[in-house]
This record gives structure tokens, sequence and C-alpha cells, in this order.
């Protein structure tokens, strides 16, 4: 059975680290996925989840800028957008209800990440 793929997948970017940010891009990009963002703010993340009409996915960052992304992943988990959160915190700092979302750590394997987002694409 073949692995699955990002290929054609709309997939949300929210990290505030410009370089992991443009990392995190080319990555999905030679995956095959259509690279929405990067949002670097909570604001701008929540901006493109309300006017992408079609989000497949998306990888998050638990702190933007000082300022949790809660509401982001909120916002994804209310349209049912499967994410991987993306973050050098651990576990203890997720809020209960984000539990269940699978958490790459910094510094992240981005093969590591990538089979986890296409996972849950595919879940």
């Amino acid at each position: 059975m073949a692995e699955p793929s990002l290929a054609g997948c709309n997939i949300l970017i929210v990290e505030d680290e410009y370089l992991l940010a443009e990392e995190l891009r080319a990555e999905l990009e030679d995956e095959g996925a259509q690279v929405i963002g990067p949002a670097g703010t909570v604001q701008e993340a929540l901006a493109l989840v309300r006017d992408t009409r079609h989000l497949d996915g998306a990888v998050l960052d638990l702190n933007l800028g000082g300022e949790p992304s809660c509401p982001v992943a909120q916002a994804l988990t209310e349209r049912g957008v499967p994410l991987v959160f993306a973050t050098g915190y651990d576990l203890s700092v997720l809020p209960p209800r984000f539990a269940h979302v699978p958490r790459c750590e910094k510094p992240l394997n981005m093969r590591r990440l990538t089979a986890e987002l296409r996972r849950a694409v595919h879940a």
C-alpha cells in the first residue's frame, strides 16, 4: 500500500520564526502541498483560517511572539482541520482539549513532521 501523500493538499503554516517557516514551506511544497501562509501572529493565522475556503491540514507553533496559539488551534478544530503542533514546549503546556493533537518538538525533524501531518490529514 502506498504511503499517503500531501500532494494537492492545502496546508496552513503558523510559525513566527521566519527561517523555520520558510524551511517548512519548502519541505511541504516538495511534498506537493499548496502552502497557505505562513502566518506569524495569532491574528494573521485567524484571518487565514477564516478567509481560506478549504484547508486540509495545518502546522501550528504553540507560541507566536509570546502569545499562545490556542485560539488558532480552536478555530481549526471547529472547522475539522487536522493539525500538528511544532513546538519547543512539552506536553504539560497543552490545554487538555488539544492533548490528542500530534506534537513534534523543536528542533524539528522534517521527516517526522511531514509523516505526522500525512497521518493527520489522511486519518
